[in-house]
């Protein structure tokens, strides 16, 4: 054992015998907890690690997934524990490897299980990926990213029924506190800045002081820069998966966002009036990440291509780079459109091929100075979007109206009298109107 290992091993502290006994019992009664224990009193070196203990110690959480280590072989258990996992007919158990990490993953109809090697970890310079090498218990625990998540039950003899943990982690467990393991832990990973927030929110777990200190100095420091945009942007996306808007809120007291170039504060209201008014075909996160780049009041053309920009270094894919930036940028005109719309069928102009998420979070903003926009939202998105014709362009063709554009135009002005109450319902009316439009 090298000195770091030594040393990462000095720091452990045991936890009490009943602590161990309640991560294990509670273990067995979640999905797939029978099978792993099953598979670990048949092989050693086996353990429940992290989130999924601090989860297990609190009699009010569920982990959200199952986490892992072993001796070697996270290849070989995943396999194991998948062939014992149920499935049904539309999904079986499947297994997903990482081979630069030593880690797997088990997903199947009720949860995910991740299995990693145990290892040690070192930064060859700020902000990189770390290079791995197989370690001691001690050492899997020091890289990891928060006291409370660097706790280790072993589920296999002769170590079964023992809690590891570090220094301060059951104490900042009982305190609900999160605090770093090391000074240097957001220079070396500065995406750990963004699941402090992340964590913070989603556990309602205070930040000490020292790391909050240690926070803002990494940002000061320039530490996000040293990140690639896709894992900022991959950490982003687990945020809009929280319940709340408290870890984007967190997230700018923090400055991360500022740091990263995105509008502070998080305007959290907003988000929560446009969810209100999102119909149940809205994409959740693409609403949360325009909300995330909304600006304060309305923006230049230069600004939208700075955002636009962005997102590329986020390597956002185009589509989702146009809904966000649509949801972002364009509410400031749509809410004065909508304001403006008097009829339905001036709603369907202002609207109809507007994505839902852009309409909600415009709804949302002009709310603010018009309750009236947020009502006309509402009914387009909930009932006048879905308002179709009975006839097609086939019947204006049999109807002996030349092919060509003037079809589309007719059969919008019969859309038009048919939203706005203009014509009796049915095909009949319906044709006329289109056939009488004006050329």
């Amino acid at each position: 054992m090298n000195g770091s290992a030594s040393r990462a091993d000095e720091r452990l502290a045991a936890g009490a015998a009943g602590e161990a006994e309640r991560v294990i019992d509670r273990l067995a009664s979640r999905p797939g907890g029978t099978e792993l224990l099953e598979l670990a009193s048949e092989r050693a070196g086996v353990a429940l690690v992290g989130g999924s203990v601090r989860d297990l110690l609190d009699e009010s959480r569920i982990p959200r997934e199952l986490d892992v280590v072993v001796d070697r072989g996270a290849h070989e258990l995943a396999a194991e524990l998948a062939a014992r996992l149920p499935g049904n007919e539309a999904r079986m158990p499947e297994t997903t490897e990482h081979e630069r990490f030593g880690t797997a993953s088990v997903k199947w109809i009720y949860g995910r299980i991740d299995i990693a090697e145990r290892r040690a970890e070192s930064y060859p310079h700020p902000g990189a990926l770390p290079d791995v090498r197989p370690g001691t218990i001690g050492e899997d625990l020091a890289r990891r990213d928060f006291t409370v998540n660097a706790m280790m039950v072993p589920l296999g003899r002769p170590q079964r029924r023992e809690l590891v943990a570090v220094e301060h982690a059951l104490d900042d467990l009982s305190a609900r506190r999160l605090r770093v393991l090391h000074k240097r832990s957001f220079i070396d990973d500065p995406t750990r800045l963004l699941r402090l927030a992340r964590y913070s929110a989603r556990l309602g777990f205070e930040i000490e002081a020292r790391t909050a200190r240690l926070a803002h100095e990494a940002i000061a420091a320039g530490a996000l820069a040293t990140v690639s945009g896709a894992r900022i942007a991959a950490e982003l996306w687990l945020v809009t998966e929280e319940p709340t808007t408290e870890a984007f809120m967190i997230l700018g007291e923090l400055g991360v966002l500022e740091a990263l170039s995105l509008p502070a504060p998080f305007d959290a209201a907003l988000l929560n009036d446009a969810r209100q008014l999102m119909p149940p075909d809205g994409v959740a996160d693409i609403v949360e990440m325009g909300v995330l780049f909304h600006p304060a009041r309305e923006p230049s053309s230069e600004e939208r291509r700075a955002a636009a920009q962005l997102m590329e270094d986020f390597e956002f894919f185009a589509g989702t780079r146009a809904a966000v930036l649509a949801g972002a940028f364009d509410s400031f005109a749509l809410a004065a459109e909508i304001e403006s719309a008097r009829k339905p069928s001036q709603l369907r102009a202002a609207l109809a091929g507007t994505r839902v998420e852009a309409v909600a979070i415009a709804a949302a903003l002009g709310a603010r100075r018009n309750p009236e926009i947020a009502k006309r939202a509402r009914r387009w998105l909930d009932e006048l979007r879905g308002v179709k014709l009975q006839i097609t362009g086939a019947d204006l063709l049999a109807a002996g109206v030349a092919e060509g554009p003037e079809i589309g135009r007719r059969l919008r002005h019969a859309l038009d009298q048919k939203l706005d109450g203009e014509i009796a319902a049915g095909r009949d009316a319906e044709l006329q109107a289109a056939l009488e439009a004006q050329t």
